[in-house]
């Protein structure tokens, strides 16, 4: 096991990495950037170090202030969170390179997954559905464009190759403007990630978003954890999320979990990852892969009681999984509301001093937050700044938690989008369950404020 490991990110992941060592035993060095300097784990620190000023490619960004950081402090390891350089192959290629443990996949599988034509590529190898369309990259040429289409039909949907978080996407309805929509996506794919390249899907019209939970090791071992319903979205961002998913049957979630656990196997694959599904009429198709530990990694915890942080970092360290796919039991229901420093219509961040901060409690509630009274948010980062997490016997159970749980909660000093959370709560279409995605922006232009 490491003795001393380096977390490369901030907020309120950057806390749980940082109870999940010390739960293992293991020293964290934590980074920081001088917008973060009062951030509540650089105050709970063993050992901190400031590695740039604010904007992130100066800080959370610059790989060898990080790796300068991890040298020395001597870390063994460095956990990348979630976003910022989590998904970077080039990163983890370097950390390696450089003597470190990376905790997560390896460069190659990271390389793989990142691309949505090489990753669509290797899931239907593997046997794991995918949306039909385009077999890879579309070609320059705007007669065999329109043909694909033709073949897939119409509506399609244009993605960025290396795209993510609904950036680089544009559905097309007709042929007249297929050719115009390829080259605004390719466009806008070539200044945003650095990658022009873009492929075609059949644009499904009212799916779910279902994610499928894996672990792995080094030893070819792997287990699906079960899955989350992330299809309360706006512009292509989760607002919250549950597990299991409402209304699909379990021999359903089985078969497509059990795909995934042989695609990791035939992949090479090792630690978290998450395979993302578009799920309509029964069926499931694979979308994309993220390499890294969720957002909305705890309602899966809730309900397994598997601890994916520490797990991640065991296998990183060499170990076996703990525990076999037969030993994986879900229990109950969990569901996670983001907390975004936001006004919870617009939209617009809302950064600032929290003048007052007091979290919910309870059985079955669970905050993630890195916040305290008198925290400054600052404008540079995501706006997320918090997650309360509820778990109950039953959906019911967990629904009239988290209703509670949201009355507790109190924000004072900036704009939160926790009004938002306490009517979706209540929306009957919601309670039903198995909303599909966009749901949530049609309820929003009715309820304008």
């Amino acid at each position: 096991m490491f003795k001393k490991i380096l977390v490369a990110n901030r907020g309120e992941i950057a806390l749980r990495v940082q109870r999940a060592c010390r739960e293992l035993g293991i020293k964290a060095v934590m980074v920081y950037s001088e917008a973060d300097r009062d951030a509540k784990y650089v105050k709970l620190a063993e050992e901190a170090v400031c590695i740039g000023p604010a904007p992130s490619p100066q800080s959370y960004l610059n790989m060898p202030a990080i790796i300068s950081a991890a040298e020395v402090t001597d870390a063994e390891a460095i956990h990348p969170g979630y976003g910022f350089l989590s998904e970077n192959a080039d990163f983890a290629e370097r950390v390696e390179k450089s003597g470190f443990q990376f905790i997560g996949p390896t460069p190659e599988s990271i390389r793989i997954m990142g691309d949505k034509v090489s990753a669509k590529q290797a899931m239907i190898k593997a046997g794991v559905p995918c949306v039909p369309g385009s077999d890879g990259e579309l070609p320059d040429d705007p007669v065999q464009i329109r043909r694909i289409a033709r073949t897939v039909g119409y509506p399609v949907i244009i993605k960025a190759a290396g795209g993510g978080g609904g950036r680089g996407m544009r559905v097309v309805h007709t042929e007249a403007a297929l050719i115009n929509a390829v080259q605004m996506t390719k466009a806008e794919a070539g200044a945003a990630f650095g990658n022009p390249a873009v492929y075609m899907e059949k644009f499904l019209q009212n799916p779910r978003h279902i994610e499928i939970q894996i672990l792995a090791d080094k030893h070819r071992n792997a287990v699906y954890l079960g899955e989350r319903d992330c299809s309360m979205q706006r512009r292509h961002q989760k607002i919250l999320e549950e597990a299991p998913a409402p209304g699909i049957a379990r021999k359903l979630i089985e078969r497509i979990g059990e795909r995934c656990v042989a695609a990791c196997k035939k992949i090479g694959y090792r630690g978290a990852g998450t395979f993302e599904f578009l799920y309509e009429n029964g069926e499931f198709y694979f979308i994309e892969m993220n390499t890294r530990v969720q957002v909305e990694h705890p309602v899966t915890e809730l309900i397994t009681g598997i601890d994916i942080v520490k797990t991640q970092i065991m296998v990183a360290a060499g170990e076996k999984l703990p525990f076999l796919q037969r030993d994986v039991q879900i229990r109950g229901h969990a569901i996670e509301c983001r907390v975004n420093a936001e006004d919870p219509y617009k939209f617009i961040p809302s950064p600032g001093r929290i003048s007052l901060w007091h979290a919910p409690g309870g059985p079955g509630v669970r905050v993630d937050s890195h916040v305290y009274n008198n925290y400054f948010v600052p404008p540079n980062y995501d706006s997320m700044i918090g997650k309360i997490i509820v778990h109950g016997d039953t959906r019911e159970q967990a629904l009239a938690r988290m209703r509670t749980a949201l009355l507790e909660t109190v924000v004072e000093g900036i704009n939160t989008n926790i009004p938002l959370h306490r009517e979706l709560m209540v929306d009957a279409k919601f309670l039903a369950g198995g909303t599909n995605i966009h749901y949530l922006e049609e309820w929003l232009s009715h309820h304008k404020r």
